[in-house]
């Protein structure tokens, strides 16, 4: 069922989840999200992700996830799956916001 996580969200609704409480996740290097971010987004670079769980919040908070490319971004979201975070939208390459 998961072999390709990549569940697909149109942005409005994406931008909804966010102002409603959810977490916008950037897991971009930090050189990346300095040059360029939404607002609203938290950094936690892909590689550090395992470690840094504990500050994403509730397994039940929606987290949209995002990177340069798409492939960073999909991987966080198989890692979140797989640890029990319930509601994670791979949004894939970084959209305007």
């Amino acid at each position: 069922m998961f072999g390709f996580f990549r569940p697909r969200v149109d942005l409005s609704h994406a931008r909804k989840l966010v102002e409603n409480g959810g977490l916008l996740l950037d897991v971009r290097t930090p050189a990346e999200f300095a040059a360029g971010h939404p607002e609203a987004a938290v950094n936690v670079p892909v590689q550090e992700l395992a470690q840094r769980l504990h500050e994403l919040g509730s397994k039940d908070r929606p987290i949209v996830v995002y990177c340069r490319s798409g492939a960073r971004s999909a991987s966080a979201a198989r890692l979140l799956q797989a640890q029990g975070f319930q509601n994670v939208l791979d949004i894939g390459p970084m959209p305007p916001w």
